[in-house]
């Protein structure tokens, strides 16, 4: 019965941090589902895009207030603000990846986790046009 509600909660977590982004018009959303992974960090990798970073802090911000607000979580531990190219906030279940779009290509997680089930988030922006 425990693993039910813990997945619930990785779930949620995992939508309330995508909201987050979408809040900041965060670019290139995805959601790396790892529940079925063996040896898995975390049941959710949400990585996201930023076209500067000005905007990279606005999107972190908006996960950490918006879990906040919602869960009054914090993130456990949180990386990288002072290279301001990529931002990691780790809730333990639900890692959150902030990049300026050339680190990210330059890192490609997405390829290390190629194994997971992937859902990608329509861009904000595409969707008031």
């Amino acid at each position: 019965m425990k693993s039910t509600l813990v997945r619930q909660d990785s779930d949620t977590l995992a939508e309330i941090a995508v909201r987050g982004l979408q809040e900041r018009k965060g670019m290139d959303i995805v959601v790396l589902n790892l529940k079925e992974l063996k040896n898995a960090v975390a049941d959710y990798f949400i990585i996201a895009s930023a076209s500067s970073d000005t905007q990279l802090e606005a999107l972190a911000r908006s996960v950490e207030e918006e879990v906040e607000k919602v869960t009054a979580q914090a993130p456990w531990q949180s990386e990288g603000r002072t290279n301001r190219e990529w931002i990691l906030l780790d809730y333990v279940d639900v890692v959150v990846h902030v990049f300026l779009r050339d680190r990210r290509q330059f890192y490609a997680l997405e390829e290390l986790w190629g194994d997971a089930e992937f859902t990608y988030v329509e861009d904000t922006a595409d969707v008031t046009r």
